[in-house]
């Protein structure tokens, strides 16, 4: 999914002055509706998570649930994900349920779970 980036330290302030958040005690999401048609993502780990490799991981992490759920037909929205302290410490498939479950409750497309393959009958052979 291709989306811009958020960078510059008026769309952040914006976005939390203006913006509706969802918390989970894994991650935050702010999300506030944008003129450009076209996402734009903010992640943001502050000191309160750890160390520099603590904060990269907690980037990785939620990067990685971005990728599995933002619908590519999102729209316009401008979206900043908050890591929190337990969030260098999940996997990223427990950061993507979670982030989907926020994004379902902003009123946000989730993109669809790819189903699982069915099993064999009979059990696997020898």
């Amino acid at each position: 999914m291709k989306y811009r980036v958020l960078n510059k330290n008026r769309d952040f302030t914006r976005i939390y002055a203006r913006g509706k958040s969802y918390v989970h005690p894994n991650l935050v999401l702010y999300v506030a509706k944008n003129r450009l048609g076209a996402p734009r993502i903010g992640l943001t780990a502050t000191k309160k998570v750890g160390g520099a490799v603590q904060r990269n991981r907690a980037r990785r992490v939620l990067r990685a649930a971005l990728s599995d759920c933002l619908s590519p037909n999102c729209g316009g929205y401008d979206i900043i994900l908050v890591a929190r302290a337990r969030t260098p410490h999940i996997k990223s498939t427990q950061a993507a349920r979670t982030l989907a479950a926020l994004l379902k409750k902003a009123g946000l497309p989730v993109k669809p779970r790819p189903a699982a393959p069915p099993a064999e009958p009979g059990g696997p052979q020898p």
